[in-house]
């Protein structure tokens, strides 16, 4: 149909803005916890309440994304349905990663700036967030063209991820503190600009005026009738536990597998192999999902995943201490997370439809914040689990050390060099079963979080390729029927 089409421009304006949205959000979900890590001088207390603030703060920004799926449902402006609130939240949210990175009072000072703070950049990220991913439900029902704008907006995604994740690695040991401040205004002014692109670059489609507004009971509702988005509301928070565990855990485990100056560097190729599996996997998603049902590809996916995976945990215990062998391991894991991410998102989105063919209701922006609630619910159990490991392995007592040279460094006392000269004589002391602990939790938790995950997919989620075409026809035909 005409009206499941969309121009060129749209769909690059769209895809493209995604760039630097996870770039911003890949520099306070990957990097904020290792900025105060090795920058910040906090007790083991302070480190834990700052911990606790982070989990607390993601989980109430879980629960607030349905709400704010609430207001966009509600609301309508000239500009479109969800253009006022991207616009507005990628403003407010460059502003609070910039303070974040920048403002550092000490003690327990940080701890309460850093709560209040954390709390507002989760909730200005939320007004953008559920706008944004609730536009793509809207652009098309078709499923071929949904899969192209997923496959090439993910191709966007990773663009993003790894511009900071690869780089900012290698750029920060000896020089953190002034490099983290100046990370943050580079990746705020591309947020803004990449956002801009998608704001004044994509024709929105006219959203029909409910005529009964939508209340939080009423959204409640919707989740309870729609079993499907149950299930894979439930699938996606598993998944994204086991995808975003291991680059969580990257930093520390690099560090202090192969030392303070070289883990930067090693951090950079491994997240090089990031990059290039989940591009690959990207690029190459749409030819798979012509080849084989998404039920054989997840299928693959947890067989390769729980092959590479013990693989890494037996690196350089059974395995030799060989990169070569890391990055290979590493580049597969990419590959298939990549994979199974993308199909999740299409899962996800095609519940809409399935919404829509029960009940002749359309909610887009509520739906798709259920992706936002999984992603940030998710973060986290991940930012619990990390700073637990960090802090009963005993390596969050070893990285402080570091973060006074790290301080010290910031203020001129001392040159980069002596600091990473210093850095590896205090890695070099700590025990193997401190870094044995560690890479428990980077291996055993994943595992844990797919196996789920695929399971509870397999026995529970019905709309598989065919059941979705069926649906989507009888809803242009009740359309054409009550057209004429």
């Amino acid at each position: 149909m005409e009206q499941n089409r969309i121009d060129a421009r749209t769909k690059w304006s769209y895809c493209v803005g995604a760039t630097g949205r996870d770039m911003a959000y890949t520099l306070v979900n990957l990097y904020l916890i290792t900025y105060i890590q090795y920058t910040m001088k906090l007790t083991v207390a302070q480190f834990g309440v700052i911990s606790t603030c982070i989990v607390l703060c993601l989980i109430w920004d879980a629960v607030n994304d349905p709400l704010m799926g609430i207001i966009i449902e509600n609301c309508r402006f000239k500009a479109g349905k969800f253009k006022p609130w991207i616009f507005t939240g990628v403003l407010l949210n460059a502003v609070m990663i910039v303070l974040l990175f920048s403002v550092r009072p000490q003690g327990w000072a940080f701890v309460v700036f850093f709560g209040i703070s954390y709390l507002l950049w989760g909730m200005t990220y939320t007004m953008n967030d559920i706008a944004y991913w609730g536009m793509l439900p809207s652009l098309s029902s078709d499923p071929q063209v949904r899969n192209s704008l997923v496959t090439l907006m993910s191709i966007f995604i990773c663009v993003g991820q790894f511009s900071v994740a690869g780089i900012l690695p290698t750029i920060v040991a000896g020089n953190a503190v002034r490099a983290y401040r100046y990370a943050s205004l580079v990746v705020a002014s591309c947020f803004i600009a990449f956002q801009m692109l998608t704001c004044f670059g994509v024709r929105e489609r006219p959203a029909a005026q409910s005529a009964e507004k939508l209340s939080l009971r009423r959204m409640f509702g919707i989740f309870r009738r729609n079993d499907q988005l149950i299930s894979i509301g439930i699938g996606a928070f598993l998944f994204n536990i086991g995808n975003g565990l291991l680059i969580v855990f990257a930093v520390n485990f690099f560090y202090f597998e192969f030392g303070y100056a070289a883990g930067g560097s090693r951090v950079f190729v491994f997240t090089v192999m990031y990059g290039l599996g989940t591009l690959i996997s990207q690029a190459c998603y749409g030819v798979f999902s012509r080849l084989f049902t998404r039920k054989k590809l997840m299928r693959a996916c947890v067989c390769a995943l729980t092959v590479c995976y013990a693989v890494l945990m037996m690196f350089g215990y059974v395995i030799p201490k060989n990169i070569i062998i890391l990055n290979t391991v590493g580049f597969i894991i990419f590959f298939f997370q990549g994979l199974w991410n993308l199909m999740v998102i299409v899962m996800l989105n095609n519940t809409i439809e399935y919404d829509e063919y029960r009940f002749s209701e359309r909610h887009d922006s509520v739906i798709a914040a259920i992706r936002s609630f999984a992603v940030k619910l998710s973060g986290a159990v991940n930012q619990g689990i990390s700073a637990a490991v960090l802090i009963v392995s005993g390596i969050y007592a070893s990285s402080q050390k570091i973060s006074q040279l790290e301080i010290e460094a910031g203020k001129g006392a001392v040159s980069g060099s002596a600091v990473l000269q210093q850095a590896d004589v205090y890695i070099n002391a700590v025990l193997p079963r401190q870094t044995l602990v560690l890479r428990a939790g980077m291996v055993l938790f994943p595992l844990l979080a797919f196996c789920g995950c695929y399971l509870l997919i397999r026995k529970t989620y019905k709309i598989d390729e065919q059941e979705y075409v069926r649906i989507v026809g009888e809803i242009e035909r009740r359309e054409g029927r009550s057209s004429t």
